[in-house]
């Protein structure tokens, strides 16, 4: 069987179905076997293992995921794409195409339903850029039961998500995610490689999901609460951004407190502190604020 990924193969498709790409959807196809091999690779996938797939298009990723893992399920949100998915995933009995939006669906519950016999679950798509945050940040908070997410986003992102503390690109993205996972870049994809091609470049990032959260907090709402305030305008120090986006300010004083009770300079920046310092502070700031 002729391999979904390459530009010959695509644009036949496209023809025989005469499907056109949605902007709003953010539709943009692989056609790089290599670039779908090292994607494949780095979910590390067996027979006793499962995929659930987020945004397969016309099915390149999943007919590969399809030939290494026991069983796939796949969510669309283009029901244009169901009867071209039906007609190339036909070989793959044990894959299956779901229609819908991953962010109004209840995924744990789907993967309980859908992966019995699977020993382990990753999740693995080409995210649209659009939504990338908003459908990373759901799988992550909502623990499910993931070995992996392996996930192909904007370059940028992926900078974002496995930023280091002290540098640009290290945010409120960063922090959270690194809470639940262990993040990195696995290769980053020119944007030549698309159809039709997006104006920036990709990469691949691998989300090891971790056996319990980098770090101990008492409440993690708080904990969110605290890191999204400390990035809301980057150029702001950790005390004014506390004080304007989490405190208010006539509790000015408390924040000090607060921020001199762990430890920390009112002067820097949220981009200099490390996650076991966001810890530390949202503790002491859940505890200030009990029973308030």
């Amino acid at each position: 069987m002729r391999d979904i990924a390459t530009p010959t193969r695509t644009k036949e498709i496209l023809k025989k179905y005469g499907f056109s790409f949605k902007k709003s959807l953010g539709q943009n196809f692989l056609i790089d076997l290599n670039i779908l091999s090292k994607i494949v690779a780095a979910a590390e996938l067996t027979k006793e293992k499962g995929v659930l797939e987020i945004g397969p298009g016309i099915g390149a990723l999943t007919e590969q995921l399809s030939r290494q893992a026991g069983q796939v399920v796949a969510i669309e949100i283009d029901q244009r794409l169901l009867p071209i998915l039906k007609d190339t995933l036909s070989s793959y009995p044990h894959t299956e195409v779901i229609h819908g939006d991953v962010l109004k669906m209840d995924v744990k519950l789907l993967i309980k339903e859908k992966f019995k016999e699977q020993k382990k679950v990753s999740v693995v798509a080409n995210l649209p850029y659009y939504v990338t945050s908003a459908i990373l940040m759901k799988l992550l908070e909502e623990r499910l039961p993931l070995e992996n997410i392996v996930v192909m986003v904007q370059k940028e992102v992926a900078e974002r998500i496995s930023a280091s503390p002290g540098s640009k690109a290290y945010g409120a993205l960063t922090v959270l995610a690194q809470f639940y996972a262990e993040a990195e870049i696995i290769t980053v994809v020119p944007h030549s490689v698309f159809i039709p091609q997006p104006n920036v470049d990709s990469a691949v990032l691998r989300l090891r999901i971790r056996e319990r959260p980098a770090v101990e907090v008492v409440s993690e709402a708080i904990f969110y609460r605290v890191v999204k305030a400390s990035f809301a305008q980057r150029r702001k120090t950790l005390s004014n951004n506390l004080m304007n986006n989490l405190f208010g300010k006539d509790k000015k004083e408390k924040m000090l407190q607060v921020l001199k009770e762990a430890g920390i300079d009112p002067a820097r920046r949220g981009e200099t502190l490390s996650i076991e310092e966001f810890a530390r502070l949202s503790n002491i700031i859940a505890h200030a604020f009990e029973g308030q």
